[in-house]
């Protein structure tokens, strides 16, 4: 009880047992939820404002006052090279949130959760405000925006393997995957609010686009700082047990963890590597988040070229994107628990997914109404394995059966995953932003070669389940059972 936050002794006392117990799950989910809002509500703005920076003053949206006299761009991204230079800010995001990433997994597990995610939300809101600022004080260099986006990465990598290791030391695996898929929706909500909150200034002081979400962002690691729970025996509460091969949510009692030296010690990033799945999955995320991450960052602009629209119209569009994503990562939750195959489930989705491509970039600039629907499927298909795999699968292999109950794993498999997936997220943008140059064709064959390769990555662990789903059925957890299936294979 030692490490209860200050905010928490301040609320009214919840009554002992299992009503606190359920009390406090949904009080980490819901804060967690916003508390991960607000990192995708901090990125999401240069997205937006891309098609700001960079403006044809020719373009019928570009107002006569304009072309005449003020600036229908930003230096120094007025120029034929505009696109070169905005993905490189994407690939100096990025990168360093990739490698911040791995670093930020292997701190978590060795300080104050609670801390270290305050920490990460301030210093994110004060840099994403920082980048806005260029605006308000007629900043041009592009060195200034590229270390802000640098340090704004290395802040925003704290923010998913916290959220993840909170979850996961609250919640068993009994129905990860929907309770993760519903929960994994802030990424989709914090993208929307991003795109509304940033499209409300993008064609004026742009600055606001960027500043808003930061003080939004920084206030809410205040709120962290004073009322999250990272775990269970922090408000003497009961943590899930595992679940032992039977998809049950029982619980145990809080042990001391210090009185426990194999619980306690931390687990390094070589001996996770090397936890069944890891490897294979942070290959697959690697191209699936390239995907996904591409259309987070140049999706509005896409749409702005192919279509009529204003910068502000086309990214209230795009957050349709975001709107199928949240139903997809819903999807897939609930379907890889019904199975057990959460590989499969990633590689039936990826699939889909290549040809939705192909036919969103043929027909979604028909009309609205196609750009809508095939947006919505689009997002469906794009970021349900990315969400699956972030979450319900991050958390199962961090817990894993040969981690042999160790509890220090969580954030680090989390980190290992997630950081390599960032590092396809940065090269994503920048390939992007190089090869739209010859045609947005080219774009969405590079991202539907990309979507094949992912499934390649799983094919040997789909190849596993259903082998497992021969001898065990689809209803019984299938981790649990690969020993038995190398006994009789051997």
């Amino acid at each position: 009880m030692g490490k209860e936050p200050i905010g928490i002794k301040l609320l009214p006392s919840v009554s002992r047992g299992p009503t606190r117990d359920v009390a406090y799950k949904i009080y980490i989910l819901v804060l967690t939820f916003f508390c991960y809002t607000c990192y995708h509500l901090s990125r999401k703005p240069i997205s937006i404002v891309k098609s700001r920076l960079y403006r044809n003053c020719s373009d019928p949206s570009v107002s006569s006052d304009e072309r005449n006299g003020t600036e229908c761009d930003w230096k120094p991204f007025d120029k034929s090279d505009a696109s070169a230079l905005l993905g490189g800010l994407d690939l100096a995001y990025l990168f360093a949130y990739a490698v911040g990433m791995f670093c930020s997994g292997h701190i978590a597990e060795r300080i104050s959760l609670r801390l270290f995610m305050s920490a990460g939300m301030i210093l994110t809101g004060v840099f994403t405000a920082a980048f806005g600022l260029g605006y308000f004080f007629n900043i041009h260099s592009f060195y200034y925006y590229v270390i802000v986006q640098i340090f704004g990465g290395l802040a925003q990598s704290t923010g998913w393997p916290s959220v993840v290791t909170c979850v996961g030391n609250w919640y068993g695996k009994g129905k990860r995957g929907l309770i993760m898929g519903i929960w994994n929706s802030h990424t989709s909500v914090g993208n929307i609010l991003g795109s509304i909150i940033a499209g409300a200034w993008v064609d004026g002081a742009w600055g606001w686009s960027f500043v808003v979400p930061g003080i939004i962002i920084a206030s809410m690691g205040v709120l962290v700082f004073l009322f999250l729970v990272p775990e269970p025996a922090d408000v003497g509460c009961t943590e899930p047990a595992s679940d032992q091969g039977k998809g049950n949510e029982e619980t145990q009692p809080i042990i001391n963890r210090d009185d426990n030296p194999k619980r306690s010690e931390a687990v390094s990033i070589w001996r996770a590597l090397f936890i069944p799945g890891v490897i294979e999955f942070s290959l697959c995320l690697f191209f699936a988040k390239l995907v996904s991450y591409t259309f987070l960052f140049w999706l509005p602009k896409y749409i702005s070229n192919k279509t009529s629209y204003s910068a502000e119209k086309a990214g209230d569009l795009s957050t349709l994107m975001d709107v199928g994503g949240i139903a997809g990562g819903i999807a897939a939750g609930m379907f890889s628990d019904y199975t057990r195959g959460k590989a499969t489930t990633c590689v039936v989705m990826l699939v889909l997914g290549a040809p939705m491509m192909f036919i969103y970039n043929e027909y979604g600039s028909i009309d609205y109404a196609h750009s809508v629907g095939l947006l919505l499927l689009l997002g469906f298909m794009v970021n349900g394995p990315y969400a699956l795999i972030t979450t319900a699968v991050s958390a199962d292999l961090g817990t894993h059966k040969s981690l042999k109950g160790n509890a220090k794993a969580l954030a680090t498999v989390t980190a290992i995953i997630d950081g390599t997936g960032s590092v396809g997220a940065a090269l994503g943008p920048l390939f992007a932003g190089v090869i739209s140059k010859t045609g947005w064709n080219n774009v969405f064959w590079m991202l539907i070669g990309c979507d094949i390769l992912a499934i390649v990555f799983l094919v040997r662990l789909v190849y596993k389940e259903i082998q497992l789903w021969k001898l065990f059925g689809c209803r019984e957890p299938l981790e649990d059972n690969n020993e038995e299936v190398t006994v009789q294979n051997r």
